[in-house]
């Protein structure tokens, strides 16, 4: 099968390639590139390869991990759920374990997002995949299930709803063409709701109710904005949607959608049958019995809330959606820089300070990329991101303007974004000016140290331009040794520019505390 790759956003171009995007090689150039879903009720994983802006897809794995299930009251995943996924990925490996950085994405979804000791599952995730794993939040995946579904149906002019009821949460996207307009994700999905209404396999019409008016309750939140923005078509693009469409299709009641008259059938036969394990229906796979009344119910809710009368399915959803993202990433369309572009623009950043900064600041890490170990593509494209949102904070207050400007950072949805990178950079813009927070840096690890050395640099840039374009800066040298940083002015310009010289001074005692030795001269 092979689908053509079209523009990410309907008539939106990045214009703007920094170093850090056009650092990527191209991905024609890799042999294969890869997408892997680790969702709640199922992991998923899309090969493909890419060959002049066309996505061939060579091969799809998938397996029923549950991993949502796993979950316990106080949110731990256990090490029997944690096993499965292990499992699961220990076959991907196979496929991904030779790909070179860059081709391969893996993105954790609703269980992840809950699970409170998600660091241990995805540390022995990356050991067997040797790539990165990312959680990303719910309306990040709803942009990605949407990019997924965009670009594997039909490209009509209307808007559309799109749907995916997860193991553990459920998107809902209103879009025209290959752009959302709404981006929602609620926390009901078929494996925790199973847990929480049919744990012992028993449907009954009481159970089913609750179920039902758990998940109306839920869409209650968005129904006035899914209803004031309105859609032409709705497209489901989960394997409950599909499996529900086929059962329907197989009482002869539909040719795949999902309807009205065939909800009504089908829960009318499941109230006949009243135990899962019972649960022999053509289109239902053995492995969706137990998961298939709560994803009834839940679809049942949403056509309901929505008066939807007719849901077709997209194959398309979200490992599709990271795969062509992923190919956006490597074709100077990264969504992110649009993110960012609209983030600056809200909060009226001022945008030559900002590219001052981030100009000064990707310069001072090509010289001491070598000595700090910063070389990865994630620490340029890190450091230009912090670079030009430094100072969104401004827009709130100008007292403590950086914690400000960390928090809208790290709770804003930002489209493209792991919450892992929006960690970061939030941490970075926290830390550019005044004490920075080394317990906050120790949280990552052995990365902690390469995020002070970035938060170093972007301080650097700062105190550079501390004057805003109101005066001609000179060349300097830049020396960098482990826990040493050291700058070098023409002779005498420290002592005609006495702000600066005293912005260093300053600086000096700041990298103190985290056991960085500044020395100016």
């Amino acid at each position: 099968m092979r689908w053509r790759v079209r523009p990410i956003v309907a008539g939106w171009r990045i214009t703007h390639r920094d170093l850090s995007t056009m650092a990527h090689p191209s991905i024609d150039s890799f042999p294969m590139i890869a997408a892997i879903d680790l969702g709640s009720n199922s992991f998923h994983m899309v090969l493909a390869k890419a060959d002049h802006g066309e996505i061939r897809i060579l091969e799809r794995l998938g397996d029923k991990v549950q991993l949502a299930a796993g979950l316990d009251d106080e949110r731990m995943l256990s090490e029997e759920a944690m096993q499965r996924g292990l499992d699961c990925l220990r076959r991907f490996a196979q496929l991904t374990a030779n790909l070179p950085e860059g081709a391969v994405r893996i993105v954790g979804t609703n269980a992840l997002r809950e699970a409170r000791n998600r660091a241990e599952f995805i540390r022995r995730a990356e050991e067997l995949l040797s790539h990165q794993v990312e959680v990303i939040s719910g309306r990040e995946e709803a942009r990605l299930i949407y990019l997924g579904v965009s670009h594997s149906i039909a490209d009509t002019p209307g808007k559309r709803l799109v749907t995916d009821i997860g193991g553990g949460s459920t998107e809902f996207i209103i879009g025209q063409r290959f752009e959302p307009l709404l981006r929602e994700s609620l926390q009901m999905g078929c494996v925790s709701f199973t847990q929480r209404f049919f744990r012992d396999g028993k449907i009954t019409p009481a159970r089913y109710a609750q179920a039902y008016t758990a998940a109306r309750l839920e869409i209650m939140g968005i129904e006035h904005a899914l209803r004031r923005l309105g859609w032409e078509d709705a497209v489901g693009a989960s394997g409950t949607i599909k499996a529900i469409g086929l059962a329907i299709q197989a009482a002869g009641l539909g040719s795949g959608e999902v309807n009205a008259e065939g909800l009504a059938w089908l829960k009318r036969k499941l109230f006949k049958i009243g135990e899962t394990d019972k649960l022999d229906l053509d289109g239902i796979k053995p492995d969706r019995r137990a998961i298939f009344p709560a994803g009834l119910a839940i679809l049942e809710a949403i056509f309901d809330a929505c008066a939807i009368e007719r849901m077709s399915h997209s194959e398309g959803a979200l490992r599709e959606g990271v795969l062509y993202d992923l190919m956006g990433r490597h074709q100077h369309e990264d969504v992110r820089e649009r993110t960012l572009s609209s983030l600056m623009e809200r909060y009226h950043v001022d945008l030559e300070q900002a590219s001052r900064v981030e100009s000064k600041a990707l310069s001072a890490l090509d010289k001491v990329a070598g000595d700090w170990q910063l070389q990865e593509d994630w620490h340029r494209e890190l450091l230009s991101w912090a670079a030009k949102v430094h100072e969104v904070g401004l827009d709130i207050a100008h007292y403590q303007y950086h914690k400000h400007g960390a928090y809208l950072i790290e709770h804003s949805d930002l489209a493209g974004f792991s919450r892992q990178d929006q960690q970061m950079l939030a941490l970075l813009v926290r830390g550019h000016r005044r004490n920075i927070p080394k317990d906050k840096f120790a949280e990552f690890g052995a990365d902690g140290i390469k995020l002070i050395r970035l938060c170093v640099l972007l301080r650097f840039a700062i105190l550079f331009h501390h004057i805003r374009g109101g005066q001609e800066m000179p060349q300097v040298q830049l020396l960098a040794r482990e826990q040493s940083l050291e700058i070098v002015f023409p002779d005498n310009w420290l002592e005609a520019n006495p702000l600066t010289q005293a912005d260093f001074v300053r600086e000096a005692d700041w990298l103190k505390r985290v056991g960085i030795e500044l020395s100016v001269r």
